[in-house]
């Protein structure tokens, strides 16, 4: 069975000198993975989107997009152009189509890789560069077409608050984040799974600055791997933010590219071990563009099971 992944670049949505651009992508080259197909992938319905967004919200953000782009819309900057409308559907239906591969058995595993990103953006508004909460949706979407349980692990550099907002009132949905603390959005605290019925499906890991590879292969074994083989979900979504790396502008963890490559191998094995092997990983934020790139080869290698020889670097900034 094989591994895919869709593409969703959004060359429209742009705006000069904004970090999150297409030039993101532009050393993105997955062509070398065998194993890894492209899949087409088709815009999402506002009955999709609304599993997640108010009605009032995916109108809001329609009208601005027809009316007033190019605009900043919040204080992010999050900005739009007239495309943004449509390029944030198909956002949400990149992550939407890599799952129902999964999900109807014509894939083992699937790539997301979609722009704008997601998971800052909260169920009535957009935040953060993002519009539509690409990753609660597919995990909304997996939870209505007959998945138990699904988890989302968070691994980008700022706190996916969005996307708690989304899922934290569900029973049957589980959220991890590791982000660096006091950064934007300045939420993602330790102490918001504060009543029972969110222990065990809900954990925050605000970090320091530099908490770097070895810290990260820490909080695989001693808190991903159990939180995942605590809450047993049917799925894994990956909302993987390639700025936690060491070159990214916005951020300061520290990882390097072996780090993402022991991240990506070690949750596609929980995967493996919990969940039948089903995982998604989908793009958030990471503005180097070559880090993105890299990052994205990680995980198709571990996806597909390919020999990766990640690019060598040291962290300059290492403890």
């Amino acid at each position: 069975m094989t591994s895919v992944y869709t593409l969703a670049p959004a060359p429209q949505h742009a705006l000069r000198d904004h970090p999150e651009s297409p030039q993101r992508l532009s050393q993105l080259n997955l062509s070398t993975l065998p194993g890894l197909e492209q899949i087409p992938c088709l815009p999402a319905t506002e009955s999709q989107v609304s599993r997640v967004h108010t009605p009032a919200y995916i109108q809001a953000l329609q009208n601005a997009c027809q009316t007033e782009a190019p605009a900043f819309i919040d204080s992010a900057p999050t900005y739009i152009t007239p495309t943004s409308y449509e390029d944030a559907l198909l956002a949400v239906g990149a992550g939407l189509m890599a799952l129902r591969a999964i999900l109807d058995g014509s894939a083992h595993n699937a790539l997301a890789i979609p722009r704008p990103p997601g998971h800052h953006a909260e169920p009535n508004g957009a935040m953060g560069f993002c519009l539509f909460n690409n990753a609660a949706i597919a995990a909304q979407d997996a939870l209505a077409h007959g998945v138990e349980r699904v988890a989302v692990i968070d691994f980008d550099a700022h706190h996916g608050n969005g996307t708690q907002s989304a899922l934290r009132h569900l029973p049957r949905a589980a959220f991890l984040s590791t982000h660096q603390r006091d950064i934007y959005p300045f939420s993602g605290r330790l102490e918001d799974a504060d009543t029972p019925n969110l222990r065990g499906r809900l954990v925050n890991l605000p970090l320091p600055a530099r908490t770097g590879d070895q810290g990260f292969e820490q909080i695989l074994q001693a808190v991903i791997a159990p939180f995942v083989r605590g809450f047993q979900p049917g799925l894994l979504i990956i909302s993987a933010g390639y700025d936690s790396h060491w070159r990214d502008p916005l951020a300061l963890l520290g990882l390097t590219h072996a780090g993402f490559h022991l991240l990506s191998r070690g949750l596609v094995a929980l995967a493996d071990e919990c969940c039948q092997g089903r995982i998604l990983f989908l793009l958030e934020g990471g503005y180097d563009p070559f880090t993105v790139a890299n990052g994205l080869q990680a995980a198709g290698a571990a996806l597909t099971g390919h020999p990766h020889t990640p690019p060598k670097d040291v962290c300059p900034f290492a403890e």
